[in-house]
C-alpha cells in the first residue's frame, strides 16, 4: 500500500511485530480508532464492548509491549518520514510525570514522583519537529523510568555512581538515534552534564543544549596550550554583538525561586515586546578528568534581553552547539531551534489533558506500558490537528478526516444549536478554542494550546452529557 493512502494505524504501526499477524492488524485498527476518539478512558475511546475487549486482550499479549508498539513506529519515522527531508530536523528531548497513584495494585511497580509521596514514571520523551512549522513528525523514543528509593544522606560520589540516576535519562533518550549531521538533539538545562555533552560530541549528530552551569571553557578552537582558561558564561557576555530583533513575551505566572537556593514563590512576568541580543563565539568544553581526553569543540550563544522593564527579569539564555555559529544568522537560526523546544511542553499537555493517559485503570504495568506507548504516539494526531487547521493547504479539509464523527456533531451543536457533519478542520478548532473563551475576533491572535487543552477538557465533559443523555432517552 502507498503511504499516501495508508491510515495513521497502517503508517505507524504496519510493520510491528507481535508474534501473529492478527496482533498486527488489531493494533492498526485500534490506532485508528484512537485517533479519532482521543478524549476520556479507554471505555470513552472504545465505548463498543467488543472493541474494549479487543482492547485489553492485546494488551495482555506478552508479546505486545512497550519498545514492540515504540519499535514499529520508530521503523515508520527513520525509514520514511526523515529520509523525506532535506533540511535539518529537530529532536527535541524532555521528560515528564505520569501519575498513577490511585492504582494501588499497581503500587509496587511504580517510582517515586514528585516530592516522594506520589507514585508514577518519569517519562522520558524525544518529539521528532520541523524547525521551519514547529510541526510534529513522530516519537523518536520514550523511556519509561521508575524513581528508586533513595537512602537519607545519599553524597555527590554515591549518586555518581548509582545507574537509576534521572541525569542518565538524557543518553537513554538518544539512543536509538542514527548518527546524521542533519538530526539536531535539543535539550534543556538538565542535558548540561558532561557525560551527556561528551556522548553528543561523538555521536555525529548536531546537538544544541541551554547551558546550566558555568564550567569552565577555554577560548577558541586552537590547542588547549595555548588557549585561555575561564569561565563559560563570563566569556559569553564579553562576545561582541551580532544583532538583535523584536521578541513579543507572553505574560504568565510561574510557581519558582528567584534563585538556585531561594524560597519558592508566584513569580509573574508581564506580557511586553521585547529587544533581543544575541551573540557567539567559539569555546573548549574540557568534559573528562582524564588529562589525556580530548576537549570538546562548541559555540557559546548568548540570547539576552536589553534593557528589561523595571522589576522585570531579564530574559537570558547560554546555548551551547557543535553547529558553526559565526554569523547574525547562523545565531538567529541556532536560536530559532531552541524556541520549537516548547512545542514538547505542549505535547505534554496533550497527552494528560487532550489523551487523559493519566486515567488509564490498568492493575498491571506489563498492560499499561504498550498503552502508554501507543497513546504516546496517537496523541501526534492532535497536534497535528491545530497545525493543519493553520495551514492553507489543509484547513478545509473536513473535521472527520481527524476526529470521529460524534465530536463534530456535538461541538456543532453547542455553536450552531444543531449537529453538522460538514465542518472543516478549521472551523472544528475555532469552535474548540471558543470553549474556553477564545472570541475569534479580527485583531485576535489564532488559538494557542492553552486555550485548545481547556477546549478539549470541556468538549469531553459535553460527550460524556450526551452520551448519558442518548442512553437515557433509549430507556425511556
Amino acid at each position: 500500500m502507498d503511504a499516501t493512502d495508508a491510515s495513521f494505524g497502517q503508517r505507524n504501526f504496519g510493520h510491528a511485530v507481535l508474534g501473529d499477524k492478527r496482533r498486527t492488524d488489531r493494533l492498526v485498527e485500534l490506532a485508528d480508532r484512537m485517533a479519532h476518539r482521543p478524549g476520556g478512558s479507554l471505555p470513552e475511546k472504545f465505548n463498543s464492548p467488543k472493541d474494549l475487549k479487543a482492547v485489553y486482550r492485546l494488551f495482555g499479549c506478552k508479546s505486545v509491549t512497550h519498545q514492540s508498539i515504540l519499535k514499529s513506529h520508530q521503523r515508520y519515522l527513520f525509514e520514511t518520514v526523515l529520509p523525506a527531508r532535506s533540511g535539518f530536523t529537530l529532536i527535541v528531548h524532555d521528560s515528564t510525570e505520569l501519575e498513577y497513584t490511585k492504582r494501588y495494585s499497581l503500587s509496587d511497580d511504580l517510582g517515586h514522583i514528585g516530592t516522594g509521596f506520589r507514585r508514577g514514571f518519569i517519562t522520558q520523551n524525544s518529539l521528532v519537529v520541523c524547525p521551519e512549522t514547529g510541526a510534529t513528525l513522530g516519537l523518536a523514543n520514550q523511556v519509561l523510568h521508575r524513581r528508586p528509593k533513595v537512602k537519607k544522606g545519599e553524597t555527590r560520589s554515591q549518586r555518581q555512581k548509582r545507574d537509576s540516576r534521572e541525569s542518565l535519562l538524557w543518553l537513554a533518550g538518544v539512543q536509538p538515534l542514527p548518527s546524521d549531521r542533519k538530526l539536531v538533539d535539543v535539550c534543556d538545562r538538565g542535558a548540561d552534564t558532561s557525560e551527556f555533552i561528551e556522548h553528543e560530541a561523538n555521536s555525529g549528530r548536531t546537538f544544541l543544549i541551554r547551558s546550566s552551569n558555568n564550567r569552565n571553557c577555554f577560548v577558541g578552537h586552537e590547542e588547549i596550550g595555548q588557549a585561555k582558561s575561564t569561565k563559560l558564561h563570563d566569556q559569553a557576555r564579553r562576545l561582541p554583538l551580532l544583532g538583535t530583533w523584536e521578541l513579543k513575551i507572553a505574560g504568565k505566572t510561574e510557581f519558582k525561586s528567584k534563585g538556585r537556593t531561594g524560597k519558592k514563590e508566584n513569580v509573574t512576568r508581564k506580557k511586553r515586546t521585547a529587544t533581543i541580543a544575541v551573540s557567539s563565539g567559539p569555546v573548549q568544553l574540557k568534559v573528562s578528568r582524564s588529562k589525556k581526553a580530548a576537549a570538546v569543540c562548541v559555540w557559546v550563544v548568548h540570547v539576552w534581553e536589553v534593557n528589561p522593564p523595571a522589576n522585570e527579569e531579564r530574559l537570558e539564555w547560554f546555548l551551547i552547539t557543535n553547529h558553526p555559529v559565526e554569523t547574525f544568522e547562523d545565531a538567529y537560526e541556532v536560536v530559532g531551534w531552541y524556541e520549537k523546544r516548547w512545542v514538547v511542553e505542549e505535547y505534554h499537555k496533550c497527552l494528560k489533558t487532550g489523551m487523559s493517559i493519566q486515567g488509564y485503570q490498568f492493575t498491571n504495568t506489563d498492560r499499561l506500558e504498550p498503552a502508554i506507548a501507543l497513546t504516546s504516539i496517537t496523541a501526534i494526531t492532535l497536534l497535528n490537528l491545530r497545525d493543519d487547521s493553520r495551514n492553507e493547504e489543509t484547513k478545509d479539509r473536513p473535521a472527520t478526516d481527524y476526529i470521529d464523527t460524534e465530536y463534530v456533531e456535538v461541538l456543532s451543536a453547542w455553536r450552531h444549536g444543531s449537529p453538522r457533519t460538514d465542518w472543516t478542520v478549521s472551523e472544528f478548532v475555532l469552535a474548540l478554542a471558543r470553549l474556553s473563551g477564545h472570541q475569534n475576533r479580527k485583531g485576535d491572535h489564532p488559538p494557542g494550546w492553552q486555550k485548545l487543552w481547556k477546549g478539549w477538557h470541556e468538549l469531553h465533559a459535553m460527550l460524556t452529557g450526551a452520551r448519558i443523555a442518548k442512553k437515557m432517552k433509549r430507556c425511556g
